[in-house]
């Protein structure tokens, strides 16, 4: 079982092991293979299609987790130019898993803040895993107040499992930190733009997710709380996730049908791990399209935009 694909995927990376076997034959010996390897691209082109086309939210929640997926410091170099990291929240420390700066998006300055979880075993735990902690935070929330006196939009990019949950961030007031980026976001005076592009969860996503425009990457996830939590809470066991991803609407498409997501962004076949520079492209164009679209308008009516749209959760 190849570990870098999911159990549902397997068809699809046996068929790749046959494409790489032919590539080697072709190359070590003056055979011509094309044709029987452009045979089997695209027998797995349209067996992938076939698979993802019929995903259930429980296997849309495990590509969102899957470990190839890209990352935010992955999208950073493909997406923005010239970025420049800030750190520290000027009260505690420099949170890892929340980087953010100054950067370039078609040639103008935005404030770009997203979560990062981190590749290697190593990485992750100087990341955190993505989970950030009251300074996290609270350093987003200075990157956006100085983006608002720079009259620079705000760019966030969301993958988390969630804030983290530990007696050291419970007693640097991780409730508070969340609470007033919530409160800030609301009014800052400068466009937002926040897309989930891995797993958007609980109250560490809604921490960078106020926006004028929110988009979710096709197989990306947003909920309250983690299909395996609301299992433990609704039927005592994490068993049955997969009934509570479904009941939750975890989905891009199922929260764009309830007005909480704007758009959806089209992945690669296969997903975004695929081919990131084409997912990267795809996020480029739909940022810089909806950033151009919030500077045409008048500032205070973007901001009433902005109420009326957080009013109108759960209508």
């Amino acid at each position: 079982m190849n570990p870098n694909y999911l159990d549902f995927e397997q068809p699809i990376a046996d068929l790749e092991v046959k494409i790489e076997e032919l590539q080697l034959v072709g190359s070590g010996a003056e055979l011509n293979l094309s044709s029987q390897i452009e045979e089997l691209r695209a027998k797995s082109a349209k067996l992938t299609e076939k698979i993802f086309s019929g995903l259930s939210p429980w296997d849309i929640v495990r590509v969102a987790r899957h470990p190839l997926r890209p990352y935010t410091l992955d999208y950073l170099p493909l997406v923005f130019d010239d970025f420049d990291e800030l750190h520290g929240d000027r009260r505690f420390g420099d949170d890892k898993a929340i980087v953010g700066g100054v950067a370039r998006l078609d040639g103008e300055p935005v404030m770009v803040i997203g979560q990062e979880k981190g590749r290697a075993v190593k990485d992750k735990v100087h990341r955190n895993f993505g989970m950030p902690k009251p300074e996290g935070y609270r350093k987003a929330l200075r990157l956006m107040e100085l983006a608002e006196r720079f009259r620079m939009p705000v760019v966030t990019l969301i993958d988390t499992p969630g804030a983290y949950p530990g007696i050291d961030s419970e007693e640097r007031g991780i409730s508070e930190s969340i609470a007033t980026n919530l409160a800030v976001m609301s009014r800052l005076r400068t466009p937002i733009v926040s897309v989930v592009i891995g797993e958007g969860s609980s109250g560490g996503a809604l921490g960078i997710g106020v926006a004028d425009h929110l988009a979710m990457l096709q197989y990306a996830t947003y909920f309250v709380i983690s299909p395996e939590g609301c299992a433990n809470i609704i039927w005592k066991s994490s068993e049955f996730a997969a009934d509570a991803a479904a009941a939750m609407g975890v989905t891009s498409e199922k929260l764009q049908e309830l007005g909480i997501v704007d758009a959806t962004i089209p992945e690669p076949l296969g997903g975004a791990h695929r081919d990131k520079e084409l997912m990267a492209e795809r996020i480029r164009d739909h940022v810089g399209e909806q950033l151009q679209r919030l500077k045409a308008m008048d500032l205070d009516e973007m901001l009433n935009a902005r109420y009326d749209r957080l009013l109108a959760y759960g209508s």
